[in-house]
């Protein structure tokens, strides 16, 4: 990162970043739990580590939670896992799409799964392709229906917003909860 340079606050490494914005952000990043912060570039470095110590148990609690999930170590599997792991969600998610697509009303025309970094599934409206993260053999039954039932949803509304919500509730009333497991 440009302009970046690395801090050690009580013993947690952090990238830091001036940046011309108005509050300090923080994240604590997948896949390793590494901790990048940018803030003012008027701010003072002292305030930037007072900040940083202030939001230690934070951080802490966010770099336990990404080493205990799947993605920790995605990259660390070999073929056979990769393939057992397609395996499990393929079976299911061809289920649950033939369960979900006469109550939705829509019709996929290929079913992908792939191992993704940073989205859980993915849809093609225009074509009837959806794609599933292969990384969902490892999280409750109830995820992975979610997400099947989120592209399904998105092959009607294509944005996050009002319309699309509503087909949520609608079809899955507990879909937040279910999110909520996939953080």
């Amino acid at each position: 990162m440009r302009g970046s340079r690395e801090l050690l606050v009580d013993g947690v490494t952090v990238v830091f970043t001036p940046k011309k914005v108005k509050n300090i952000n923080m994240r604590v990043k997948k896949p390793d739990g590494h901790v990048e912060v940018s803030a003012p570039t008027w701010m003072d470095l002292a305030s930037v580590e007072a900040f940083i110590r202030q939001k230690m148990p934070w951080i802490e609690r966010r770099q336990k939670e990404i080493a205990e999930r799947p993605y920790a170590v995605d990259h660390q599997l070999s073929a056979a896992e990769l393939a057992a792991w397609r395996k499990t969600v393929s079976a299911a998610t061809e289920e649950l799409v033939a369960h979900w697509e006469p109550i939705i009303g829509v019709r996929v025309t290929k079913l992908a799964y792939r191992n993704m970094s940073s989205r859980w599934g993915s849809c093609n409206p225009k074509t009837g392709r959806v794609c599933i993260n292969i990384q969902l053999a490892h999280y409750p039954p109830a995820c992975l229906e979610y997400i099947v039932v989120h592209e399904l949803c998105h092959m009607v509304e294509k944005k996050h917003g009002p319309r699309f919500k509503a087909l949520m509730t609608r079809h899955l009333p507990d879909w937040k909860e279910r999110r909520l497991l996939l953080k």
